[in-house]
């Protein structure tokens, strides 16, 4: 359980893989804050609890439906 709840940073590359974002930028997905570095963005999403809401969370979430989605996916290929 602790590792689903890990956001790793391909996590986060993922889940803003389609996002136009200014140059040299990365934005969160959950409160749409544009970011300089890969690892601002981290930080924020690490600390966001502190500023009364949890980007966090939003990324917990999307990870574990990743996550059924994928093992759906094997269990399905499994059957054939």
């Amino acid at each position: 359980a602790s590792d689903r709840a890990r956001i790793t940073v391909q996590d986060i590359l993922t889940a803003s893989q389609n996002q136009l974002v200014p140059q040299g930028g990365h934005k969160c997905m959950s409160c749409c804050r544009i970011f300089p570095t890969l690892w601002s963005l981290r930080f924020h999403i690490q600390q966001s609890s502190q500023e009364g809401y949890s980007c966090k969370l939003y990324y917990r979430r999307l990870k574990a439906l990743w996550e059924k989605e994928h093992k759906e996916q094997e269990e399905a290929a499994a059957c054939l």
